[in-house]
């Protein structure tokens, strides 16, 4: 969950079921790119895949959450809010260095 990209795949399919398409679609990198990122969430317990035909269906593993939930509140009770903190000013610096870029 430390990668900004995992952390937006997540939001994306917080809002429901999406084809590992429709995910990559959101985002400039190549969809290899995106299923190494799935392939990663999967094999964290975060995101559950379903086969429609030839299409793989991907959405959040709510169970995942809870246990990643959990297993921060044991180790960083009172550290979350720094956690916090730290990946959403890392997330700030990923996208100051891609508009950097593209200037």
């Amino acid at each position: 969950m430390a990668q900004p990209k995992r952390r937006e795949i997540m939001r994306l399919l917080s809002a429901g079921e999406l084809s590992a398409g429709q995910i990559a679609s959101h985002f400039s990198v190549t969809q290899p790119a995106i299923s190494q990122h799935l392939k990663v969430l999967k094999g964290a317990g975060l995101v559950r895949e379903r086969r429609e035909g030839t299409k793989r269906m991907l959405s959040v593993r709510a169970e995942g959450l809870a246990e990643l939930n959990d297993f921060l509140a044991e180790v960083m009770p009172s550290r979350l809010a720094r956690l916090k903190e730290v990946a959403e000013e890392h997330e700030r610096a990923a996208g100051d260095e891609r508009r950097a870029k593209r200037n």
